[in-house]
């Protein structure tokens, strides 16, 4: 191909400036395999870093998109075949080399995943970065020895992209899964993918002693501050908490208790730096024991490449509801 279309991300005196451009694979970071691109999706992390409402990209300029999948065309990496089906997720895209918003893109061999068998490429982007973070998370916590008979997991920030999968994986592991959030409208919508209860932000009472009640076998945190805080005091004994997120604040203000006396453990979630076998584990699990059963439901939206730059506010301001797919090619 000459040149090819993307959507890239700059920045001039201070400001992010981001747009369509015709670009050539000279143009692109540095890697052993070319990938048709045919779906990428819309993270919040993508969102930052297209308006400039977060500091996501540590060069410029960079094709945005932390997702990607599509057709291999080139390869000089032996463990992938020309023609197959393939997947890449976080693994620097969108923050230290080009994504996944572009017709073509060049990687590395490491970064390259075979779409699991009996999935497509649309639905591989239909999990994306968040599936395959919310994976990562309960792969974590079993591993550490969370089971369904702990007790219910508490799913924070559920309406999500990360959160809704969670919910829908969990539920098929057979978890008794709460789903915190602050949209009382979208009750209905987190019980259709597994839910068994909502608890609304609102009506929470977070506490004030270093430890409150213990309600929960564990749980997955998407949104940080005073959520994670009052988790820590109510997670109970050898639970795991699995964080993500900081939708909602950065800080953490606890105290040792809740680890030195219940036992509680607080697994951070690293979705872009994961080993390659880990990341292979992860993506098996994907495509088996841990398959979401709700997709249309939870990604019911795939907007055109063209449509692309007016999708991402929403997600800045929150409103949007599961998951978000790109098809490009």
């Amino acid at each position: 191909m000459n040149s090819f279309r993307a959507f890239r991300i700059d920045k001039k005196d201070d400001a992010i400036v981001a747009g369509f451009c015709e670009l050539s694979l000279d143009d692109l970071s540095e890697g052993e395999v070319v990938i048709k691109v045919s779906h990428s999706t819309i993270n919040y992390k993508d969102a930052l870093a297209a308006t400039g409402a977060g500091k996501i990209l540590r060069r410029y300029p960079l094709v945005g998109g932390i997702d990607l999948a599509g057709t291999v065309v080139s390869t000089a990496d032996a463990r992938v075949e020309v023609g197959q089906q393939v997947l890449v997720n976080g693994c620097g895209l969108s923050e230290t080399v080009d994504g996944g918003y572009a017709e073509y893109a060049r990687v590395k061999g490491d970064a390259v995943i075979r779409v699991p068998e009996g999935m497509t490429a649309a639905q591989t982007m239909q999990i994306g970065t968040a599936g395959y973070t919310a994976a990562l998370a309960i792969h974590r916590m079993e591993h550490n020895n969370q089971r369904p008979e702990h007790g219910p997991i508490v799913v924070t920030g559920a309406t999500g992209g990360v959160g809704s999968i969670a919910v829908d994986m969990l539920s098929a592991r057979g978890y008794e899964v709460v789903a915190l959030t602050g949209k009382v409208e979208q009750s209905d919508y987190l019980k259709s993918i597994g839910a068994h209860r909502v608890l609304l932000r609102g009506d929470v009472d977070y506490g004030k002693r270093p430890m409150e009640k213990a309600e929960w076998g564990g749980a997955i945190d998407n949104v940080g501050g005073d959520v994670l805080t009052w988790l820590t005091r109510t997670v109970n004994y050898g639970g795991n908490i699995a964080s993500i997120g900081l939708a909602g604040s950065p800080a953490l203000n606890t105290t040792v208790l809740p680890f030195i006396l219940r036992a509680v453990c607080l697994l951070g979630i690293n979705s872009v730096d994961t080993p390659r076998d880990l990341r292979l584990e992860v993506w098996d699990r994907i495509g088996g024991d841990l398959r979401p059963r709700h997709l249309e439901t939870i990604a019911a939206t795939t907007i055109a490449f063209d449509a692309l730059p007016g999708a991402f506010q929403a997600f800045v301001d929150g409103t949007v509801t599961g998951r978000t797919v790109v098809a490009i090619g």
